[in-house]
């Protein structure tokens, strides 16, 4: 069904692959922590959870389908939030790495990469002069060379695996206006039946920038290229989160919080959990005049198949 107009669906990307542990005490990587703070946040009113897994023992990001049972049959049973199993993992996997766990949990949903692109995080490491972990500071150090590989090949590869093999709805991840062009172009070829859901995402280093005149052009671009036929959110990093997500959701947008895109709560100070981050944007949701939607009413909106068809 097409998105009401009072209702805004709130993703939370529970921990990602961006931020390290020496960053933040509040980042899960553990399963216990992830499912945890995952259930959490559904509790808060997120109706969709963004998934990656950390290896337990460091906290590096981990492919390994069996980290994610750990921890995702656990967050199924104790909520109803929609679950959303990245495809991106991290820029250092393959491309079979990145897709084992989705491939094996079968989801609702998975993240999609529009594009390859830079991606690059080595800025972040000169804020911290000591480390928990021996893998931090090189996995941010050689971003610098990191190109994030997402092929037309690739995405055909991931259309008809997840998508026509599984049923999944895709997130489309567009980290810059020539992603939207690159969807665009997939749907002339069949690879995606609209209506798509796009994942508008502001300031990656190698993406678009986090202004908010970029905002307001890559909604206009996507208006002009998927017509009625998509639904939309966004996501911004760091301090720009809340802003981007208030002004997403006075355009009738949609939003994405969490650990994964900002450690953040306010101005210099830390949030203590994915849940923290999303009471506050559902507040802000509820102060504009809109409510945040359901899990069942993002299932409705985005036409997905059900929890009952997911294999954990």
């Amino acid at each position: 069904m097409p998105q009401p107009a009072n209702k805004v669906v709130i993703t939370c990307a529970i921990t990602g692959s961006i931020h390290t542990p020496t960053m933040s005490d509040a980042l899960p990587f553990t399963p216990d922590d992830i499912a945890t703070q995952a259930i959490d946040a559904a509790q808060a009113g997120a109706a969709i959870l963004h998934l990656h897994a950390r290896d337990p023992r460091d906290g590096r990001p981990s492919p390994d389908p069996a980290v994610f049972r750990q921890f995702a049959p656990r967050i199924k049973q104790a909520c109803d939030a929609v679950i959303n199993i990245t495809t991106g993992g991290s820029v250092t996997m393959t491309l079979e790495d990145r897709l084992a766990a989705a491939t094996d949990l079968s989801p609702e949903m998975c993240s999609l990469n529009m594009g390859s692109m830079n991606f690059a995080l080595y800025p972040m490491a000169r804020r911290y002069k000591a480390w928990k972990y021996d893998w931090e500071l090189p996995y941010l150090l050689n971003s610098d060379q990191n190109i994030f590989r997402n092929t037309f090949k690739d995405i055909e590869h991931i259309a008809k695996l997840l998508g026509e093999g599984h049923g999944v709805k895709f997130e489309h991840e567009c980290y810059d206006t020539g992603h939207l062009y690159n969807l665009a172009h997939c749907i002339d070829r069949g690879l995606f039946k609209p209506p798509v859901f796009l994942q508008l995402i502001y300031g990656i280093l190698g993406g678009i920038g986090p202004d908010l005149d970029n905002l307001m052009f890559m909604k206009r671009t996507a208006d002009r290229l998927f017509g009625n036929d998509y639904l939309w959110s966004v996501l911004a990093g760091g301090r720009h989160q809340l802003n981007f997500c208030t002004n997403a959701t006075m355009m009738n947008g949609n939003v994405r919080v969490g650990l994964e895109d900002s450690l953040y709560i306010g101005p210099g100070k830390l949030a203590k959990s994915n849940a923290e981050q999303v009471a506050k944007i559902r507040r802000i949701i509820g102060e504009l005049g809109f409510e945040a939607a359901t899990p069942d009413e993002a299932r409705q909106m985005l036409g997905l198949k059900g929890a009952d068809r997911v294999n954990f």
